[in-house]
């Protein structure tokens, strides 16, 4: 972690939390546990956003305990095995980044929190997950699951309340400190793009993955990480949303769209563009033209009072005109726009999607995409170009604005 985020920004958000939820149950929160890749090797740890958001620290296991004014952190069991080939927590370094003082080992801390929960009724934690999302064919951290079956194992007959919707709402709007975050990995995510996709490197690359090569060399040399698994889709690739192969054959005078974002400090940019790998077509042009366009009038609708779905719904009209200008679609109607325009914009933080209420009004601080897009299949050809864009008092500010959007660079 660098200097963005300082024990205060933890410590504040933690006070905010608890002046959201006013009851006097105990608020138990857990860290993710790290997941198996393979024989004893683990995947890359991802630390469950709302515990970083918290404490600021990314260790897998640890549970948090705020219960009215005291706070302390029970670490979990631990083998010698993994503090050899690891490295043992630190304790001093933990309150330095959380700014919590009591740290406590696994007997002792659990012995404490038993004692509390046996004279609650209630509790107050994040309720989990099911263990596999249909939709999206995933599987989900079970250390949610595996808290609330323990303190239903200390006391039964306890009530759970959860705190997701008050982290929601603390999280949609940014402070200071994560708008930074949140430009700096923009402005490394432009600078990368920037660099890996001049005219004399276009010219070199025969894959896909080249040229993800160079843009990861790049996130990686300005001293940041991914935020997710880079897009970088020729052709009918483009067509696929969230196309992660990477490995086909770059030709000539085809449509290139690249969907990358570095991440610092866990907060994550998210920015597309897509242009022409040699000399486009009238067809290619009409249609990033068209999509070009439904950017600028979505920047024109976000402002503060306005809800982000009734700007979707807005942008979806402009979009269906669009379709039926370059001939793809006769009437407008929803079924007709979502088979050549399938996904939709979304919150940016510490999640790539990140949390909040899409019904709401937009509020200065809050930090979104702005990302229309046309997928022709037939004709292959696949346009999107996305933008990250901060709510102001009086409209919004698209914070990746040095990276042009253009056909030809």
């Amino acid at each position: 972690m660098s200097n963005t985020f300082g024990s205060d920004f933890f410590k504040g958000n933690r006070e905010r939390l608890r002046q959201l939820f006013t009851g006097t149950a105990p608020i138990v929160i857990t860290a993710n546990v790290s997941l198996q890749k393979s024989g004893d090797v683990s995947y890359t740890f991802h630390q469950d956003r709302n515990f970083w958001y918290l404490t600021g620290l990314d260790e897998p296991g640890i549970v948090l305990v705020m219960d009215k004014g005291k706070e302390y952190l029970i670490l979990p069991e631990r083998s010698h095995v993994l503090d050899v080939f690891e490295g043992e927590y630190s304790d001093d370094r933990m309150r330095e980044i959380s700014g919590i003082e009591t740290i406590l080992p696994a007997k002792e801390g659990w012995k404490q929190l038993s004692a509390r929960l046996k004279r609650a009724q209630h509790a107050a934690t994040l309720a989990a997950s099911p263990p596999f999302i249909d939709t999206i064919s995933m599987a989900t951290n079970p250390a949610r699951r595996m808290l609330i079956d323990r303190l239903k194992e200390i006391k039964p007959d306890i009530e759970l309340l959860d705190l997701r919707p008050h982290l929601m709402r603390m999280r949609m709007i940014k402070q200071e400190p994560e708008i930074a975050a949140i430009q700096k990995a923009i402005d490394i995510t432009v600078a990368s793009i920037k660099a890996a996709t001049t005219p004399a490197k276009m010219e070199k690359y025969h894959y896909e993955y080249e040229l993800e090569a160079e843009f990861v060399y790049g996130v990686k040399k300005r001293g940041a990480t991914l935020a997710f698994e880079s897009i970088v889709a020729g052709g009918k690739n483009a067509c696929i949303i969230h196309y992660m192969v990477n490995n086909a054959p770059l030709e000539d005078n085809q449509l290139v769209l690249m969907d990358v974002g570095a991440e610092v400090d866990h907060y994550a940019a998210d920015l597309t563009r897509t242009f022409i790998k040699g000399n486009a077509s009238k067809r290619q042009r009409a249609v990033f033209d068209a999509v070009n366009e439904a950017v600028e009038f979505e920047l024109s609708l976000l402002k503060p009072g306005v809800s982000f779905s009734d700007c979707e719904k807005e942008l979806c009209q402009f979009v269906g005109e669009k379709l039926r200008e370059l001939g793809l679609i006769k009437s407008i109607s929803d079924e007709a726009i979502r088979k050549y325009y399938p996904h939709a914009p979304h919150y940016l933080g510490l999640d790539v999607h990140d949390v909040g209420d899409y019904k709401v009004p937009l509020e200065p601080g809050m930090v979104l995409t702005v990302e229309p897009g046309i997928y022709i299949p037939e004709e292959e050809i696949g346009v999107r170009l996305e933008e990250d864009v901060l709510i102001t008092p009086d409209g919004c500010e698209v914070l990746s604005k040095k990276l042009p959007r253009a056909l030809v660079w």
